[in-house]
């Protein structure tokens, strides 16, 4: 796994862990690598889960679909995030969500049940690894309140906004490249892809932003 080893060693889950510790870590944790074709499922929703992901390579949405097949993405992973840890450290673990690649991916999944638990050989990273867990599973948290906020809006221009607001504080810049395409984005503000194109349209025209494809900018 040397490959995968220089990918992830910058990831926050294995932040202030020395990579000459990571091979020996990532046996103990019995990490393995795969890869996804683009729209893959990499979880089904319903299925049991006993891994965590980790994004090495590529980026993967948390979606919801409804009984009439109507999808929305929760949330969006990037390389070095991780996923499916709110299903297998809960009670139940079967997964209510699914996951699917929305580039092509490879995922480095590890054993959440070794995650959590140390292994009788006491690793000194062992704990680290846990602290950086519980920040990434708060990070998701934001991440799902961001979510929320959105979908309090009633209007699609309200909606428009809070999120172009948001990425704007997280870009630290008015100007910035959007990760979702205008299916995704439609998916994700749970809006109809036609009616967002409109709104989209509209907001241009009367100076709220400016956008070329996905490079948006957000107009005082």
């Amino acid at each position: 796994m040397t490959n995968e080893i220089v990918k992830i060693k910058d990831s926050r889950l294995f932040e202030n862990i020395q990579e000459s510790e990571l091979t020996a870590m990532l046996n103990c944790l019995a990490a393995i690598t795969k890869s996804f074709q683009k729209s893959e499922f990499i979880f089904i929703e319903g299925s049991e889960l006993k891994q965590i992901g980790v994004v090495i390579e590529g980026t993967v949405h948390m979606v919801k679909e409804d009984v009439w097949g109507e999808k929305t993405i929760l949330a969006t992973m990037t390389s070095g995030e991780i996923f499916g840890e709110s299903f297998v450290c809960g009670e139940f673990s079967s997964s209510s969500v699914s996951f699917q690649a929305a580039t092509d991916c490879k995922i480095l999944c590890l054993s959440f049940h070794r995650v959590l638990c140390s292994c009788n050989k006491s690793c000194a990273y062992h704990h680290k690894l846990i602290e950086n867990m519980v920040t990434l599973i708060a990070q998701k948290n934001v991440k799902l309140m961001d979510k929320m906020e959105i979908l309090s809006k009633k209007s699609i221009r309200e909606r428009i906004l809070t999120w172009l607001s948001q990425q704007v504080q997280k870009n630290q810049s008015e100007k910035f490249e959007s990760p979702l395409g205008r299916i995704e984005l439609a998916d994700y503000l749970c809006v109809d892809r036609s009616a967002l194109t409109r709104e989209l349209s509209h907001m241009k025209s009367d100076g709220l932003l400016d956008y070329n494809k996905n490079t948006f900018v957000l107009k005082d």
